[in-house]
């Protein structure tokens, strides 16, 4: 029975995408971050169990790349399109106050290009299932990381009003994060993976300082934080390459 603990987490994590689609398509993107969030719990602790339980299979990789494209790939695609719309107008927040509001029929064609991301969302994983060198570490952002950072919009929106309504809905740099974020997913950058083989500091430093300070950030900007963590994540790797190609030259 054990070896289907992994997949079945994998399928609670399709699961949580496929409503987060929902949620997303009737502009409740507030809900849909909820669940995308809870979707990621999972893909993180699949892989975990199976490595854990000693169940590794060819299936469970295939089976966690198909639910990562839904929760990491389409939803964050949909919610860039939802922006996009509340940038031009044809988006609404809702009288309540409780969810980011409906979305009207009048669908502005720049909308669609906020699809670019799901669509350098499949490239990457594709590439990821058969790419024998992203085993410790990606090459590229990965799609959950890219997933929180366009979900991080809509929360920042809705729990931190007016700090950054103007730039989150700026066509321009709707537009420009839609294009790095799907370079970033494809970018030839190794970025370390948050996967412990040990608990010693020597081995996992930049691991667990990165960690505290995402903590750090959390707990001071909130939401803010996250589109910060994520920069973090790409510098610490960076400065981790360069530190590793100083090695190997010595």
């Amino acid at each position: 029975m054990k070896k289907y603990i992994p997949n079945g987490l994998t399928l609670l994590n399709l699961l949580c995408g496929v409503i987060a689609v929902v949620m997303a398509m009737q502009g409740n993107l507030i809900f849909a971050a909820y669940f995308v969030f809870a979707g990621i719990f999972f893909d993180f602790f699949d892989g975990l169990a199976a490595r854990l339980l000693k169940v590794q299979s060819d299936l469970g990789i295939q089976l966690d790349s198909l639910a990562d494209m839904v929760t990491s790939g389409v939803v964050p695609g949909i919610v860039m399109f939802q922006l996009f719309n509340m940038s031009m107008g044809s988006y609404t927040w809702g009288e309540e106050g409780n969810e980011i509001g409906n979305l009207n029929m009048d669908i502005s064609l720049l909308a669609i290009f906020g699809f670019l991301i799901t669509l350098g969302s499949a490239y990457r994983l594709a590439k990821f299932n058969i790419d024998e060198n992203q085993v410790s570490s990606f090459i590229g952002l990965p799609t959950p990381a890219n997933a929180l950072l366009i979900l991080s919009f809509p929360l920042m929106l809705h729990f931190q009003p007016g700090a950054f309504d103007a730039l989150i809905l700026n066509k321009w740099f709707l537009i420009g994060t839609t294009i790095l974020s799907t370079y970033m997913l494809n970018a030839p950058i190794a970025l370390f993976a948050l996967k412990f083989k040990t608990w010693a500091f020597k081995e996992n430093s930049i691991r667990y300082v990165f960690l505290a300070l995402s903590l750090v950030l959390l707990l001071t900007l909130h939401y803010a934080a996250i589109p910060l963590i994520i920069i973090l994540y790409v510098l610490f790797s960076v400065a981790a390459n360069f530190q590793q190609k100083n090695k190997a030259f010595k």
